[in-house]
């Protein structure tokens, strides 16, 4: 017969230790997470292997691991604190009293666009709000455990995110940039003379090979790559002095042609136009805050 938790005798507080030790898989830093002392965090842990009915953490050698039934509850914890949190503090959202940390991911030539302007709406309507840029990871290849920590994502990935609603907010293509004062304009619109030029590619963390690579295979072309970078700031950097070219967002080139002294040029191929899209978190569709934060998105992006 499975037994039954009795919610009765059940301390919410343990909740958060709970979600700490999932996190950690360690007693001393879910201690010091929780903000409790580590015979604290010891003494709650047997406590919620009592009520839980389950080891919960597992002693493998020098480290601990979580149990089947702890990696479930890991996964499904922040949700229902959220959840807990929102109805437990519900009150009348003012952006301008607002302490709220929002948590957003996007690549750096999106970010070099979206958070000047964003930035300077919060600051006037909003100081006390606080945004939490998170290192990048493609859509594709997020866990489930990264999922849970965003507020919003913006991609151009024209996929589903589980747990996420997204919607349109601007659209972009790819230029060819180099550094200005070259005569290249001319040889570049010509396939033979875009392919042998020495390219810089950028391939971002995770990734295998420039999304460029992917398209001109698509149409049957392979170019030539001298330099492979993490990113379009480095990419723009290299090109503005080196005779390398290279292949990037047109909306970001924009911004840095005077400071970095580049031009740019259509490629030979038309590369057609993409849609950055916002995705934000379904669990917050009913929080005041994140819509007020999430329209506050949509508005800055339609002066991009």
């Amino acid at each position: 017969m499975i037994r039954m938790m009795n919610l009765a005798g059940f301390d919410l507080n343990l909740l958060v230790v709970l979600d700490a030790l999932l996190t950690e898989a360690h007693v001393g830093r879910a201690a010091r997470k929780a903000g409790l002392s580590q015979p604290a965090t010891s003494h709650a842990l047997n406590r919620l292997r009592h009520l839980l009915s389950d080891p919960l953490l597992v002693r493998i050698g020098s480290r601990m691991q979580l149990t089947p039934r702890a990696a479930q509850l890991r996964d499904s914890l922040p949700d229902l604190l959220h959840q807990l949190q929102n109805t437990l503090n519900a009150r009348p959202f003012s952006p301008e009293s607002s302490d709220r940390t929002f948590s957003i991911q996007m690549q750096d030539h999106v970010a070099h666009l979206v958070l000047p302007p964003l930035v300077e709406r919060l600051n006037a309507e909003a100081p006390g709000i606080t945004l939490s840029l998170v290192a990048w990871q493609s859509p594709v290849m997020l866990a489930p455990e990264r999922y849970q920590t965003l507020d919003f994502l913006i991609s151009c990935a024209d996929i589903d995110l589980p747990g996420f609603y997204r919607r349109s907010l601007f659209t972009d293509t790819e230029v060819v940039v180099f550094r200005a004062g070259r005569s290249l304009p001319r040889h570049l619109s010509r396939l033979d003379s875009f392919l042998t030029a020495k390219h810089v590619a950028v391939v971002g963390y995770g990734a295998s090979e420039d999304p460029v690579d992917v398209w001109l295979r698509q149409e049957g072309q392979t170019r030539r790559i001298a330099l492979r970078v993490p990113n379009y700031l480095q990419a723009l950097q290299a090109v503005s002095q080196t005779d390398l070219v290279a292949v990037v967002p047109k909306r970001f080139v924009t911004i840095w042609m005077s400071p970095l002294s580049l031009s740019m040029t259509p490629p030979p191929i038309n590369p057609g136009k993409y849609r950055e899209q916002l995705f934000s978190a379904l669990r917050t569709e009913q929080d005041p805050a994140s819509i007020w934060m999430k329209n506050l998105i949509v508005r800055v992006t339609r002066d991009i």
